[in-house]
């Protein structure tokens, strides 16, 4: 999807998924008077299998999955700057609309997302469009139209309630966790001397730093910016509990603030619906801003939150862009946002609107709706409505005049799916949710979590006695992120001031057992293929040693399902035992909460 902010417009192609951090599963015991009980494990990452790979290290084995990128662009309006943020391009021209940009080298490792940006020639930006598309009897609507900046008042600027969240887990090491920095302290210096402020970092442990928000007075936002200077980047992304300390003990919003959460991080978690969840359900009045940081954040985690949050999402991939992005979020952050805004149709009924519900905007962006129509031919208008402050904006634009697009209706697809996987946690049924997700999948021929594309091979080579297999192919670990400090086994412990806690390094086995179990493994076929598919033969062992050990951040290891499993098991026995009589009996509710933190 390509985003638009104030004059600039920008496609970004992930080339890399981030190995996710996984917290723990949690275990909710119940226990009787008489001993008797039971355990329900709930594990807050959803397929948790599913997104697990095995992670090649940078330091022993050369950079695989070769990405070759050509893009051709037909922006519809006189072209300016067009530039590759990452990668080395080649651009050449057809015409003042158009341009296509392939990469300088054949191909290059992917290790890091491709990012385009384009402005138009000046004074030939467009400010509305309308394109259909008609497949198998329906229409399918793509709109954008950029509402009129608001005027200037002399009026004061709004208050404001500012928390920041700031990621120094193992994942923001390197050049994340210095983009994050300068981007926090950059912010924090932005501040208006009536605004108040807190900072929250998170690890694998969350420091609330002002224990509450306070006054930007010079003094605070000076101990503030050398607080954040000095923050390294290590352990586990617990970010639930940051997440709930911004939005739930910082006390009320006092009267005419506006309360703003600005969430620095790379997004390397595998529990979205969990903090989807805790937005929705506790934002109140608050806006969720989220800053992307580094060379491969979690676009969809962080893009859903921001539009849960009712916010905007700010990409920063290097230090060169800190100051310009930074300076773009707090020009939405000081001006009004159009609120209320909403679709309808005149003389038709729209089959479904995506995004629904519609996001807040703010200054420079434009809204951008999808929508499918039930017939090939609709007429009449569509209407959009919102208003910034107290005054009312509206805008109608006449079906009839649509101009003819493509792919139109994918992108209704992808984005309706986007809609359901977003709130998937108000869903009582999974297997619907997923059903609603086939269907449209299926239908669009769109990738999915329940849905694949598959390819037919025609001429087949493999003998026909011989099994299929499958296998998890490594990849590539993200360009700037520190293998030790994310998958390393043991890594050093900092102390107890900086990490407010410590950890405990795990014992390893001597070199005769590591053997042995390399040998145990290798006689896996699982574990076999995906050997023979890694690039190098350190590859191929590092793959084997790490089957038994981490393939990605995880705090739950099979040691803690096996005593989740035995303990479920030996209080379901009791309860048996202890027969019918047990329920007469009063319930003393004690909730324990087991979570192991074992982490990046």
């Amino acid at each position: 999807m390509i985003h638009q902010s104030g004059g600039e417009f920008s496609l970004r192609f992930p080339m890399v998924v981030a190995p996710r951090y996984n917290p723990a599963p949690i275990v909710q015991t119940v226990e009787f008077n008489n001993g008797a009980g039971f355990a329900t494990p709930r594990d807050p990452v959803e397929n948790r299998d599913k997104i697990e790979a095995p992670v090649l290290d940078p330091r022993e084995n050369a950079r695989i999955n070769p990405v070759s990128l050509t893009v051709d662009l037909k922006a519809g309006f006189p072209l300016g700057d067009v530039k590759s943020s990452f990668h080395a391009v080649d651009i050449s021209q057809d015409g003042d609309q158009a341009r296509t940009i392939s990469l300088k080298a054949d191909s290059v490792p992917a290790d890091k997302d491709f990012e385009l940006t384009w402005k138009a020639a000046p004074g030939k930006m467009p400010s509305a469009g309308l394109f259909r598309e008609v497949i198998d009897g329906k229409t399918y609507l793509l709109a954008f139209v950029t509402p009129p900046t608001a005027p200037d008042t002399a009026a004061p600027p709004a208050k404001r309630e500012v928390v920041f969240v700031i990621d120094n887990s193992g994942s923001m090491s390197g050049p994340s966790i210095e983009q994050a920095r300068q981007s926090l302290a950059l912010a924090i210096s932005k501040l208006n001397a009536d605004d108040r402020f807190n900072v929250i970092r998170f690890d694998d442990t969350m420091t609330d730093y002002f224990k509450g928000l306070v006054t930007a007075t010079p003094d605070n936002r000076e101990k503030a910016i050398a607080y954040v200077r000095g923050l390294t980047a290590d352990g586990g992304t617990e970010m639930l509990p940051a997440l709930q300390a911004a939005l739930r003990n910082q006390g009320p919003v006092a009267t005419g603030a506006l309360r703003q959460v600005v969430f620095l991080t790379d997004g390397a978690i595998g529990n979205e619906q969990q903090l989807f969840q805790e937005i929705t359900a506790n934002r109140g009045d608050a806006r969720v801003f989220t800053v992307g940081i580094g060379s491969a954040p979690n676009t969809y985690f962080m893009t859903k939150a921001a539009e849960v949050g009712r916010g905007t999402f700010t990409a920063i991939g290097s230090t060169d862009q800190v100051a310009s992005r930074m300076g773009e979020l707090f020009a939405k952050l000081q001006n009004p946002a159009m609120t209320d805004i909403a679709a309808t149709f005149e003389g038709i009924a729209a089959e479904d609107i995506t995004p629904n519900p519609m996001p807040d905007l703010y200054s420079g962006e434009p809204v951008v709706l999808t929508a499918r129509l039930p017939d090939d031919k609709p007429a009449g208008k569509l209407q959009i409505f919102g208003k910034t402050g107290e005054q009312p904006w509206r805008v109608e634009m006449n079906i009839a005049n649509a101009a003819n697009g493509n792919g139109i209706s994918k992108l209704w697809a992808r984005r309706k799916i986007d809609d359901f996987e977003a709130r998937a946690y108000e869903r009582q049924d999974p297997a619907a949710l997923d059903k609603d997700i086939e269907t449209v999948a299926l239908a669009h021929h769109l990738v999915s979590r329940v849905t694949s594309l598959v390819a037919v091979d025609v001429t087949p080579s493999r003998p026909v006695d011989q099994p299929l297999g499958s296998t998890k192919l490594p990849l590539n670990l993200p360009e700037g992120w520190d293998f030790d400090k994310v998958l390393g086994e043991n890594p050093a412990p900092r102390d107890d001031a900086e990490r407010h806690g410590s950890a405990t390094p795990t014992g390893s086995a001597g070199p005769e057992q590591a053997a042995a179990e390399t040998q145990k493994l290798i006689a896996s076929p699982e574990i076999a293929n995906m050997m023979a598919a890694a690039p190098t033969a350190k590859a191929a062992t590092m793959i084997a040693q790490k089957s038994t050990t981490v393939n990605l951040p995880q705090t739950a290891t099979r040691a803690d399902e096996q005593i989740i499993r035995g303990l479920t098991m030996l209080l379901l026995a009791l309860m048996a035992a202890s027969g019918l009589a047990v329920w007469r009996r009063r319930l003393k509710g004690i909730i324990a909460v087991g979570a192991k933190r074992n982490g990046l």
